[in-house]
């Protein structure tokens, strides 16, 4: 099977055998152009025989054009299914048709997922046939193969070309093709106040206070988790000359690495620097005695001195909901931002003010597209307590 093998770091001259010791101190000399971090993921098939487009299709997303590490492991995840999968039904990856494609496809949608035992939604099946479109796009591009059937008109089936409409559209956009399934994307449901309140107070620190920065700002967790202690606690010089700031403007990192700012509230401020002076400081300070002297700049750490992870933080707010009785994700904190700094701008706009709420939200959001921001307005239009009260009313007439 194919195996994905990390890149380690180079071992010291004292840990290898005396005979090597030379090699391994020149090899420490060397200085590459485009060096790979530790823990870049190498694809090897299962005669350890190095998959060579691939690591090349990797390095470029992760060393040339930096993107991030969530990225770098999707397009890793998606590879490595598509290759394993090729390799299963013994086929050549540059002899992959539009039939073998549709295939994987479609194993996705009758098999359930071999990590989470669960149906594949078709937003991840979509996924996964966009990543490996992108691939045989690149491949083709950067000269690995002179042409591919995935890509470009070849990659139309002759029964389906007749029914494709024209909208101008490139015809091999990944976006736009016909290997990908139909998708209705699905209006966000918000908590309600009761519920945001409910859920934080089943939460633990630092917990507790990370939902409240998604609630009250609508940081993605990526931004969350790359705030330093630095950026929220030392404001700059001409905001700690005003007398009593009622908030403060912090430059976040966005999603796809485009800059961004977030308000933050005086009351999410004070709360913050109580958590820093207590229990980071103490969690902190233990981790120094057991361990020596640890010290991060991360904002949110554990109750053993090191940062949140993304997936401890995700799986605490799951557990939380679902020990409330009610679903809850770290997306779904985000969304109720949205929607209820949403449906205040909406209020203000109606009595008056000159402000363009849509606008504003997308910003707050740090959304690339007015689109995404739209299913918000949506979601705040259909009010679930209003609308019960309107099937009560039919039905009761209906009854009558």
């Amino acid at each position: 099977m194919v195996q994905i093998i990390r890149k380690a770091a180079l071992p010291s001259p004292s840990d290898v055998p005396e005979a090597l010791r030379s090699v391994a101190a020149a090899a420490a000399t060397i200085r590459l152009r485009e060096p790979r971090p530790i823990g870049f993921p190498l694809l090897f098939t299962a005669e350890l025989e190095l998959i060579e487009p691939v690591v090349a299709f990797l390095h470029e997303h992760a060393v040339q054009r930096a993107h991030t590490a969530d990225t770098v492991r999707t397009y890793t995840e998606i590879l490595y299914d598509w290759f394993e999968t090729l390799e299963q039904n013994g086929i050549d990856w540059r002899e992959a048709d539009p039939a073998d494609l549709v295939a994987y496809r479609n194993r996705m949608l009758g098999e359930p997922s071999a990590h989470t035992k669960r149906p594949y939604s078709i937003r991840t099946i979509n996924h996964r046939v966009r990543g490996v479109l992108r691939f045989y796009e690149w491949t083709v591009r950067s000269g690995w193969l002179c042409a591919s059937p995935l890509i470009g008109r070849s990659n139309d089936f002759a029964i389906a070309r007749g029914a494709r409409p024209s909208h101008g559209a490139r015809e091999d956009d990944a976006d736009a093709n016909l290997f990908v399934l139909r998708q209705f994307a699905s209006l966000p449901r918000p908590l309600s106040m009761a519920q945001a309140r409910e859920l934080l107070a089943a939460l633990m620190p630092p917990y507790d206070l990370m939902a409240r920065w998604q609630l009250y700002t609508g940081l993605r967790v990526s931004e969350l988790l790359r705030l330093t202690i630095e950026d929220v606690l030392k404001p700059p010089a001409a905001l700690r000359a005003a007398p009593e700031p009622t908030h403060l403007v912090i430059d976040v990192l966005r999603k796809g690495r485009k800059c961004g700012y977030a308000i933050v509230s005086a009351s999410l401020l004070e709360e913050t620097a109580g958590y820093a002076s207590a229990h980071r400081r103490a969690w902190l300070a233990r981790s120094a005695r057991r361990q020596g002297a640890v010290e991060t700049p991360a904002l949110f750490i554990g109750s053993r001195g090191t940062p949140v992870s993304k997936n401890r933080y995700q799986q605490v707010i799951h557990c939380a909901g679902r020990a409330c009785g009610f679903k809850a994700t770290t997306h779904l904190l985000r969304a109720t931002f949205a929607c209820m700094m949403l449906a205040r701008l909406e209020r203000l706009a109606k009595e008056g003010a000159s402000i363009n709420p849509l606008l504003i939200v997308k910003v707050l959001m740090g959304h690339e597209h007015i689109e995404t921001t739209d299913r918000y307005l949506r979601a705040i239009a259909i009010d679930t307590c209003l609308l019960g009260e309107v099937l009560d009313s039919l039905s009761t007439g209906a009854q009558g």
